[in-house]
């Protein structure tokens, strides 16, 4: 019967500021070390025998620390430049920049990051159109009671607070434009005042500021909490798109909704402009309308309202490609509806400053 192997034994001394070893230095004799040998500048490793990965490790922490190994046989020194190559690496932090390189790569950055936003919903727009498309070529995909039920949503529930909004407004355009106009006697011409004010940007800006504040997060929030329970990921397994389902209906509705809300928009601030000029001026109804319809060109309801359409389309997409982008956590659901909020806002406003450059240029 064979006799079990030996245990392993380590003999370790340190003269003169050198650890010299001999026996087996292996992760069971690593403890044998004495505690001067942190101290030690040099480790003669001559009378080694066996030498495992756990004392390699051992030997090549102390030697970045500055200390110089000797004695070492070939197959020593090759087993631990593998151990060295294998060890890891501590990732190098490149500093911070500062000044001018700081200013230029932040800029940089918030460029790339809007160009690859404003990609993204290129991408989302050209996904609605090809859907359209579709739903023209096959009328049986396109889904009639959801557009209705998101006309609903989105329109007949936005009424009163847009009306409401909107009669605000012409009361305090009237009562302002009044108070002013006085000073020069020239009070009729507050009709046309509240008239352009309101036909031409204050109307349709303002209820697609309100829409873009309701409806925006609301598409995000409905969107997004599918995304987080994979609901749109069993509509690819069940075969159904996406694009058909959710983006169409959702876009198409605000299409249709907003040129009617702010049709409805004129009318109310027209309405609170009249009262506060009966009231405060002394114009009365049938006179507000008379010069309401002799003055006032037409080409204002139509500048006024063209430009529904095109803030549907940027308050749909932007809701859309928001919840498209929700994660998986509620943190993410919050986040992508506010910034859905903000950036549909803001790009109302930058539209609408583009459509009143191009529409004064071309003299309407």
């Amino acid at each position: 019967m064979a006799s079990p192997p030996a245990p392993p034994e380590l003999t370790a001394t340190v003269t003169d500021g050198a650890l010299r070893l001999s026996g087996d230095f292996i992760i069971w004799t690593l403890d044998k070390l004495p505690a001067e040998a942190a101290s030690a500048k040099t480790i003669d490793l001559s009378g080694v025998g066996r030498l495992d990965t756990a004392a390699a490790a051992y030997l090549t922490g102390r030697e970045r620390d500055g200390v110089t190994l000797q004695g070492l046989s070939t197959a020593q020194a090759g087993f631990l430049d593998t151990v060295r190559a294998a060890r890891p690496q501590p990732e190098t932090i490149p500093p911070e920049p500062t000044g001018w390189r700081a200013i230029c790569e932040n800029t940089g950055r918030k460029v790339f990051s809007s160009l690859s936003f404003l990609r993204e919903l290129a991408e989302y727009l050209g996904r609605f159109l090809s859907a359209i498309l579709r739903s023209i070529r096959h009328p049986r995909d396109f889904r009639f009671t959801s557009l209705v039920y998101h006309c609903q949503e989105t329109g007949l529930r936005a009424v009163p607070i847009v009306a409401l909004m909107s009669f605000l407004i012409g009361v305090v355009l009237a009562f302002q434009g009044a108070s002013q106009l006085q000073r020069f006697g020239a009070e009729i011409f507050v009709v046309d005042l509240i008239a352009i004010a309101v036909l031409r940007e204050l109307g349709i800006l303002l209820t697609a500021i309100i829409v873009a504040g309701r409806t925006a997060s609301a598409l995000t929030a409905s969107i997004g909490s599918m995304k987080m329970n994979e609901e749109i990921d069993a509509m690819r397994t069940l075969g159904l798109d996406p694009d058909m389902v959710l983006i169409l209906p959702r876009v198409l509705a605000l299409v249709i909704t907003l040129p009617i809300l702010g049709l409805i928009s004129d009318i109310a601030g027209l309405a609170g402009g009249a009262l506060m000029s009966w009231i405060e001026l002394g114009i009365s109804p049938s006179m507000f309308k008379y010069r309401l319809l002799a003055d006032t060109n037409v080409n204002h309801v139509i500048v006024g309202l063209s430009k529904a359409p095109v803030f549907a389309l940027i308050i749909g997409i932007i809701g859309c490609h928001a919840g498209m982008k929700v994660g998986n956590d509620a943190e993410s659901l919050g986040a992508q509806t506010s910034t859905a909020v903000v950036n549909a806002i803001f790009a109302v406003i930058v539209a609408d400053a583009l459509f009143s450059i191009f529409f004064s240029e071309i003299g309407i």
